[in-house]
C-alpha cells in the first residue's frame, strides 16, 4: 500500500457494539417466533432437534473452515498490503457481535487483496466483485433475521453470495500460494 490506512475513529468500537446489541435483538426476536414457525430458528428447527443440531454443526464447521481460508489469505499478502491481522477473521465466531464486524472483516480482506494486486500480477484478476459478494452476504445474513418469507429469502441469498465469496477467496489464496516470491525493494 502507498500509504498506512487512517486509524479507526475512536468511536467505532462503540457503534460495532450497539449494532450488535440490535442484532441480539433481532436473534432474541427470531428464537421467539420460531415455535410459530416464522424466521431461521423455525426453518431450523423443520429438522427436528437431531436434525438442527447436526445443520448448525456442520454450518459452523463450514464457517471454520472459510474463516480459515480468510486467514490464509491474509497471511499470504504481504504484511505492507494487509489492512488487518489475519486472526482477526475469527471474530465471525463472536454472536452477536459478528453480524456487524463481518463486514469489517470483508472489508479488511478486500483491500489487503486489492493493494497486494497493485504489486503482485498473480492477483490481475481481482476485481470489486469479491468485496460485493462479500458485503452482499453480510447484509444478507442480517435481514435474514427478519421473521417472514424476505428473512426466508435473505438466507438464501446469503449462503449463494457466501458461497460466490469463499470460491474467490479460494481462487486468490491458490494465486498468491502459486505466485512467484516479489522482491520487495527496501526504501532509499
Amino acid at each position: 500500500m502507498d500509504s498506512d490506512p487512517a486509524p479507526a475513529p475512536k468511536w467505532l468500537p462503540l457503534v460495532k457494539l450497539v449494532l450488535a446489541a440490535g442484532v441480539g435483538w433481532a436473534l432474541w426476536h427470531a428464537f421467539q417466533v420460531a415455535p410459530q414457525g416464522r424466521g431461521i430458528f423455525g426453518e431450523i428447527a423443520l429438522f427436528g432437534l437431531w436434525g438442527a443440531m447436526v445443520a448448525v454443526a456442520l454450518f459452523l464447521i463450514a464457517v471454520f473452515f472459510y474463516c480459515r481460508d480468510l486467514g490464509r489469505t491474509l497471511a499470504a499478502v504481504s504484511p505492507a498490503a494487509r489492512a488487518a491481522s489475519p486472526a482477526s477473521v475469527w471474530w465471525m465466531f463472536a454472536l452477536p457481535y459478528n453480524f456487524i464486524e463481518d463486514f469489517f472483516i470483508i472489508r479488511n480482506v478486500s483491500v489487503s487483496l486489492r493493494a497486494e494486486a497493485q504489486r503482485n500480477r498473480a492477483l490481475g484478476g481481482w476485481r470489486h466483485f469479491g468485496e460485493w459478494s462479500g458485503l452482499g452476504w453480510c447484509g444478507a445474513q442480517i435481514i435474514s433475521l427478519v421473521p417472514n418469507l424476505l428473512g426466508s429469502a435473505a438466507s438464501l441469498v446469503a449462503l449463494v453470495l457466501w458461497l460466490i465469496h469463499w470460491r474467490l477467496i479460494r481462487r486468490a489464496l491458490v494465486a498468491l500460494r502459486n505466485a512467484p516470491a516479489v522482491a520487495i525493494r527496501p526504501a532509499a
